[in-house]
């Protein structure tokens, strides 16, 4: 198992510097994602679109310290979420926010939490302790599937199924490294936003019609699908994009 990080990174001055602005990244948004999910839980309607307004002043404000390559996969990830969330939670129903809505802040909140993820995966301690936190991320996820399994809480078919989704997304997959990173932003979002009764997670998967846990147990999968499209999918729209302006270019000449 060979794990590597992201070939490209901010145009910082130095790697202590950059190694900082990882750590703030993840802890920023650590934190912020738990005051936003908190307050969503209890607060009116309204406050979900104070909140996105932060969500796209913080993110766009990290973005300016990226380079193309990465800003383009957050918005990658961003469009590809967001279609996720209307077609899994306002469809399908797999999944329902408070207000049967998507929240306004949900578009900026993936963006963070995709930025968060490629932070964790770079940064100085996950490079030097990338096996030792795989090993730890298994664990974890492996003996909560094995929970949601055993009858003691809610019966979770789905989460063992997306546990074994997500092992061959951190030992196939193209950036393990950002999967690590997104198993904990992302097992703590859904902690947090479940508890705090922003969305909850059907009993019953109405596409498999499986039971599922609140969350389910292997839940980061979802999310390493988000960020797997967003790393295949920044490539070639940067490069449609550069053909796109030189035939416009091309067209004004």
């Amino acid at each position: 198992m060979t794990f590597f990080s992201l070939p490209h990174f901010p145009p910082v001055d130095t790697i202590a510097e950059h190694r900082r602005r990882d750590y703030f990244i993840a802890v920023f948004t650590f934190v912020t994602t738990t005051i936003c999910l908190t307050t969503d839980g209890f607060a009116p309607q309204f406050m979900q679109y104070v909140l996105a307004c932060f969500g796209w002043l913080f993110l766009l404000g990290f973005l300016r310290g990226e380079c193309k390559y990465v800003r383009t996969q957050v918005a990658v990830a961003v469009m590809f979420a967001v279609v996720g969330e209307y077609f899994a939670s306002v469809y399908m129903k797999g999944y329902v926010y408070r207000f049967e809505n998507v929240p306004a802040y949900v578009p900026a909140g993936h963006g963070l939490v995709y930025l968060t993820a490629v932070a964790l995966g770079r940064s100085g301690f996950f490079q030097r302790h990338a096996r030792r936190i795989a090993a730890f991320v298994v664990t974890v996820c492996g003996l909560w599937a094995v929970w949601g399994l055993s009858g003691w809480g809610r019966l979770d078919v789905i989460g063992a199924i997306l546990f074994i989704v997500f092992l061959l997304y951190l030992f196939k997959g193209r950036s393990p490294m950002v999967y690590l990173g997104a198993f904990f932003i992302t097992s703590w979002l859904e902690i947090v936003g479940t508890s705090a009764g922003t969305w909850a997670w059907a009993a019953i998967d109405p596409a498999s019609r499986l039971p599922q846990g609140n969350p389910p147990s292997g839940v980061a999968a979802w999310y390493c699908l988000v960020d797997a499209v967003a790393i295949a999918g920044a490539g070639p729209l940067l490069q449609a994009l550069s053909k796109t302006r030189l035939i416009l270019s091309r067209q004004q000449a």
